[in-house]
């Protein structure tokens, strides 16, 4: 009897143990785990991006031109910057009208 005892007590310590290793594990993934955003809101912090990418290139080219700033490596890359994130938001646009129409396609 005195063995089964033990053999119960070592059960319920390491159920107790999982338990707690668990919760720990639990709160540890819900730190890291990232904000779940809805579709719309994803597109509008990309656009708002893109729009930010624009002011930022605009302020460089007017401090350049006012001399201000004689940095034409940052200036440089700010353009290729805002220019790659148009022309992506652009691209991005273009499919989703093509999906858009295609779905106006289907017949139902």
């Amino acid at each position: 009897m005195a063995i089964r005892n033990v053999a119960m007590q070592a059960y319920t310590d390491a159920l107790q143990t999982q338990k707690q290793f668990e919760k720990k594990f639990d709160k540890a993934m819900d730190i890291n785990k990232p904000e779940v955003n809805s579709f719309s809101e994803t597109l509008t912090n990309s656009i708002k991006g893109v729009n930010d990418m624009q002011s930022e290139k605009k302020a460089m080219i007017e401090d350049f031109a006012s001399g201000k700033n004689q940095n034409v490596h940052e200036l440089m890359i700010s353009l290729q910057k805002a220019s790659v994130a148009m022309t992506m938001t652009s691209t991005v646009r273009s499919k989703v009208m093509q999906a858009y129409q295609e779905v106006l396609k289907m017949p139902f």
